[in-house]
């Protein structure tokens, strides 16, 4: 089966061992590799992944000029980058379409790395932005591993962003909501928008993952590790041990993605 995974992070080789050290302190986990493009490609080939997204987080306005420059460094047909903006830009417009412009496909944001609240009006106004030129958004949702709980993007407050901006392509990481599956079923299951696996079957008992995936509509289900936090083989086997079915794992595993990012 085809495979591409639509959620992974890579850093900047001289940032690389330095930000895995970090990061992995504060949210207690093992990265799997390197945390580097060369890392993330061999991770790839050895379990045959195709294309991987990822996903980087400006956690201050002034970095998305560094982030979009390195981004279209690494960018090719396996490494495909989802680029950070954040909220509290000057420029938010004019961000959007220099992305836009450069042919990439996405943006990522992160409600704790970026101290913002969903429901927030000029968090409300990037989404309408973003999605008026027809960019996907990956949106951390639920919980964070390594913050306090709160309800920062939360399934209600995601509901009622598709609901308000209904052109919007968002793809809810995390299963919807991380650690908050109950309210991804009450809210979100059958609802147009995409959800990522990355970091949730590690964490959801088998019959509440099959009922999720098995009851959300089937082309809006994605394929993601969250590597290097997690190994893209051992998700790819979390997804197989699921048994549901192969036209679903199928478009779960890559049919899905490759149309979302219209690869030929």
């Amino acid at each position: 089966m085809h495979c591409i995974d639509f959620h992974t992070h890579i850093f900047p080789d001289h940032l690389a061992p330095s930000t895995i050290a970090a990061l992995a302190q504060v949210g207690n986990v093992s990265p799997a590799s390197d945390g580097t493009a060369a890392g993330l490609l061999a991770s790839m080939d050895r379990v045959g992944i195709e294309a991987s997204v990822v996903c980087s987080i400006a956690t201050k306005p002034s970095q998305f000029s560094s982030i979009f420059d390195w981004s279209l460094t690494f960018r090719s047909q396996r490494l495909i980058p989802f680029v950070s903006l954040h909220p509290d830009s000057d420029d938010l417009s004019g961000e959007i379409m220099k992305i836009k412009e450069a042919g990439l496909l996405g943006i990522k944001l992160h409600p704790y790395y970026q101290d913002f609240y969903l429901d927030e009006k000029r968090v409300r106004t990037l989404f309408e932005q973003v999605a008026d030129q027809g960019l996907i958004v990956i949106l951390h949702s639920g919980y964070d591993i390594g913050f306090a709980k709160e309800e920062r993007a939360d399934p209600a407050k995601i509901k009622k962003l598709i609901t308000d901006i209904p052109h919007l392509k968002l793809v809810a990481a995390h299963l919807g909501s991380w650690q908050q599956w109950h309210g991804v079923e009450e809210f979100l299951v059958g609802e147009d928008l995409y959800l990522d696996i990355a970091f949730a079957l590690e964490f959801l008992e088998r019959e509440q993952a099959i009922r999720i995936l098995s009851e959300h509509r089937p082309d809006r289900l994605l394929f993601g590790s969250d590597s290097p936090w997690a190994d893209q083989g051992g998700v790819k086997e979390l997804l197989l041990d699921l048994e549901l079915g192969d036209d679903l794992t199928a478009k779960i595993l890559g049919r899905n993605g490759a149309e979302l990012l219209d690869l030929r």
